[in-house]
């Protein structure tokens, strides 16, 4: 008995897979954006991707995007099968972009409960437009130089196009038929064949069915439960291997499949006791979609009669049939074969796993509360068996920190493609030709970062494309190369992110700048404009409302956008560094922490207050003697170590702590390098390594320099969390 078939959990898998697909299209059209055509690879790979779409959003009843991917799959067919010249490059990337904004917003609508309201209308039709200019209709011709309506001969004298080329078969590649017998009380059976082919695609090298139309026509679902679902697959596989993807379940009753040769796979179906099927018509890889036509209106009456297919021995109900080396006998398979287990997957809301993310905190927090715990320091207590089992908890919260940890961890990859879909997009409204470079796309960060930086970086990136790269004439005439470079890149040092966004443009103009800023009332009148450094200056284009753009344009000149990523990323604990040379370009700086969950550190006492510095960070510790120290006119205190001078940060100083040892010989230097940047930073003591749950620190105190955060001790005291970066600037 086949059981009912549930749509629960469709959705969230339509929208998971679906974006994924989309992310990879985009990705793929924009690594293809400045060559001549898409490769073999990739017009094949953006058909099968419009497939899907189209077919998974007519189960969901998604009209609209069903319409526009089958229309974006009409043109990549074309190109697949026909092969066509003269085919405009740019104009198709900006139509398969186009198709997937169109998708990636309705998909936005549908997560957020928002009626899917788009109209497909005006880009079906510009989609229609552009297939008929392709075929012939207007301004480029097919393969031979013919117009549209015109046959298409064969040239078998010219040399294949390395351009929209149809797949062909390797030597690896391997031919199946197969049969799919449904339950009778099968409900919905063109959705699960539909099921059965989505699994197959990940495999398939082509792949054709019959009833083709399972998606817009429901009435396909009775001629499945009665004639069976019939399919064409060309993989490099075996039949085991379709198996484990197709098998006997709750809804499929029986599955044959034959494996053929080529010739007999392009001719369609035989499946020995099924020779009521009707036989599929030639598969025609070679000739246009044309040509095809024009066959097909003249061959009635015309086409020769089959010849009597031999009988075949008969096959036991359940019975699997495989063809054999040997013409005439067939090999049978148990039916009831054990399924080898396969991965699968499930979507989990991401406040889900927030919430698991804050009780491993909480874990932690109280792990510590129980392992330094006061009564555990009596003396005389036994506590070899307490320290096992403590020794063995803190392995177990600690392989849980790293599993959930994992899965949080996210690569950047996908923000860094958003990003050069942003500079093609701008770039080309704005007539510049640039060069997007991406560096360390694989570094990963906490999903929650990737959330918060996604606007800021966006509005770097525009700036950097809008306001730093400058036109092809003002590039020609200062004697740089027409085309612009922007280069966004990523790594991870000292627990902390780093991504950047540099340019080859004109760069910051101090003297505009401060123009600015002293018309808007931010400077001192009474300092002068050299005592502001040239950080400083740099960083009033970060305030609200400040823009030294004259002319108020799409993307910039309001005034809006770097404040807003001032606002973001320090609300991550982050910060934003500018660097700058006019003429030269500029680098804009994200520093963001790896995660906001918990890191492990090492803990210190200076005088009564308690700190926390990330291990990472920290390079050595060391004892030093008072003769080792360097003492400058100015206050500022250095350190020889092994013949390598150090600056020397006092923590008690720089916070204004009281009762803090100010001798070096009775405290502990903590040797800190960032970015081949090093600094001694002079401690009471070290009280030892712990694992830190961070917290923010609230908003009501003051952002101090040097601090990113907090934690609770297991003495339940506060610590605060030193930002190494912070305290070497």
């Amino acid at each position: 008995m086949a059981e009912e078939f549930s749509t629960d959990g469709m959705l969230d898998m339509y929208l998971f897979e679906n974006g994924q697909l989309l992310e990879q299209l985009q990705e793929m059209v924009l690594d293809q954006k400045d060559a001549d055509c898409f490769d073999e690879d990739s017009i094949n790979e953006i058909f099968r991707t419009m497939h899907t779409i189209k077919g998974s959003s007519g189960i969901m009843m998604f009209d609209e995007i069903t319409a526009v991917a089958h229309k974006l799959e009409d043109i990549f067919y074309y190109l697949r099968e026909s092969h066509p010249d003269n085919v405009p490059h740019l104009e198709l990337v900006d139509h398969v972009l186009e198709v997937e904004d169109f998708i990636s917003n309705e998909m936005e609508k549908i997560r957020n409960g928002d009626p899917v309201d788009g109209e497909s209308g005006e880009i079906v039709a510009t989609l229609d437009e552009f297939l008929n200019k392709i075929k012939g209709g207007g301004g480029s011709s097919s393969k031979g130089g013919k117009k549209k309506g015109e046959a298409i001969p064969e040239n078998k004298h010219e040399e294949p196009k390395q351009f929209y080329i149809a797949p062909v078969a390797t030597s690896a590649s391997r031919f199946y038929k197969i049969y799919v017998s449904f339950f009778p009380e099968t409900e919905m059976a063109n959705v699960h064949a539909y099921k059965v082919v989505y699994a197959l695609k990940e495999m398939a090298e082509d792949l054709l069915y019959s009833p083709e139309d399972i998606i817009s026509d429901p009435d396909t679902a009775e001629t499945i439960i009665k004639d069976g679902f019939k399919i064409l697959l060309q993989a490099q596989c075996t039949e085991e291997d379709i198996r484990k993807v197709v098998g006997v379940g709750y809804d499929i009753d029986k599955v044959d499949i034959i494996e053929c040769k080529a010739n007999e796979f392009l001719q369609g179906f035989d499946f020995g006791e099924h020779d009521d099927i009707p036989v599929m018509p030639t598969i025609d890889l070679d000739s246009s979609v044309e040509e095809i036509d024009a066959r097909s209106k003249t061959a009635d009456g015309d086409a020769p009669k089959e010849e009597k297919k031999p009988e075949k021995p008969a096959i036991a109900p359940g019975d699997f049939v495989i063809k054999s080396k040997e013409p005439g006998k067939q090999k049978k398979l148990a039916k009831d074969k054990p399924k080898t287990e396969k991965a699968s997957f499930i979507s989990v809301n991401v406040s889900k796993m927030d919430q698991l993310m804050e009780l491993i905190g909480e874990l932690v927090i109280s792990e510590s509360v129980v392992l330094q715990n006061s009564d555990l320091k009596v003396p005389g207590l036994n506590l070899d068996n307490f320290n096992k089992a403590a020794a063995q908890l803190s392995k177990i919260s600690t392989d849980l920190q790293n599993v959930i940890m994992s899965m949080r961890m996210v690569p950047l990859a996908n923000t860094f493609q958003k990003m050069n879909r942003i500079v093609f997009d701008v770039s080309r409204k704005l007539g510049k030709d640039i060069e997007f470079v991406m560096v360390g796309e694989q570094t990963e960060v906490d999903k929650n970062i990737i959330e918060h930086i996604s606007d800021p970086l966006m509005h770097i990136v525009r700036n950097s494309v809008d306001h730093g790269i400058e036109s092809k004439e003002e590039r020609r005439d200062s004697g740089k190369p027409e085309k612009g470079k922007v280069i966004l890149s990523a790594k991870t040092e000292a627990g902390k992110v780093w991504i950047s966004v540099e340019d080859d443009g004109a760069g910051l103009d101090r003297d505009k700048i401060l123009a600015k800023a002293r018309r808007q009332g931010i400077l001192d009148d009474t300092k002068p404009d050299s005592a502001y450094s040239d950080k400083e200056v740099y960083q009033f284009i970060t305030l609200p409302g400040f823009s030294t753009n004259e002319v108020v344009t799409e993307y910039s000149g309001r005034g809006v956008g770097m404040d807003v990523v001032v606002q973001n990323i320090q609300a991550i604990g982050g910060a934003l560094e500018i660097e700058s040379k006019k003429g030269f370009g500029s680098i804009m700086s994200l520093k963001i922490p790896l995660t906001l969950a918990i890191i492990d550190g090492i803990v210190m006492e200076i005088g009564h207050s308690s700190f926390v510095m990330e291990t990472g960070a920290i390079k050595e510790f060391v004892r030093v003697k008072e003769d080792m120290m360097i003492h400058e006119p100015n206050g500022d205190e250095y350190i020889m170590i092994r013949g390598e001078c150090f600056p020397v940060l006092r923590l008690g100083q720089w916070y204004g702590l009281e009762e803090y040892k100010e001798s070096v010989e009775e405290g502990v230097m903590l040797i800190l390098e960032v970015e081949d940047k090093k600094v001694c930073l002079l401690v009471d003591k070290l009280i030892g390594e712990q694992e830190i749950v961070v917290k923010p620190i609230p908003s009501y105190i003051k952002k101090v320099k040097g601090l990113s955060g907090c934690t609770q001790l297991g003495d339940g005291s506060i610590a605060l969390i030193l930002d190494a970066p912070g305290l070497i600037e």
